[in-house]
């Protein structure tokens, strides 16, 4: 199976998630969301497995600067147009997906690798 973690260099979170994968020996892909977003297909693979009010990070910069608590929105549009507002990190292994930090499942999906 391969793990892919999506955030940022700069996130913290996101490097906690990588430290985890390499502690102990598991390979992954990293999707910088700074580099690149995700594309609509990717997107959508990711919110049939986590709701998408779990995927908005609102204590982001970005969140907050545009006053979104008082709009309404389609989130996954958000989304797509401002990357940045995903919270992180978002780990894929297989068609699984966790968001934030989730150690515990990761360990599960470890266990099903070897």
């Amino acid at each position: 199976m391969n793990i892919q973690i999506i955030g940022t260099k700069k996130s913290v979170e996101t490097r906690k998630a990588e430290r985890f994968f390499k502690e102990r020996g598991i390979k992954y892909q990293f999707v910088d969301l700074r580099e690149r977003g995700l594309t609509g297909r990717e997107l959508e693979n990711i919110a049939r497995r986590v709701a998408p009010e779990d995927l908005i990070n609102t204590g982001s910069k970005e969140y907050e600067k545009r006053g979104m608590e008082y709009m309404e929105f389609d989130i996954l549009e958000e989304l797509m147009e401002n990357p940045l507002m995903i919270k992180m990190p978002v780990v894929r292994c297989g068609k699984e997906v966790t968001v934030g930090l989730k150690p515990e499942v990761w360990k599960e999906w470890i266990g099903g690798l070897k």
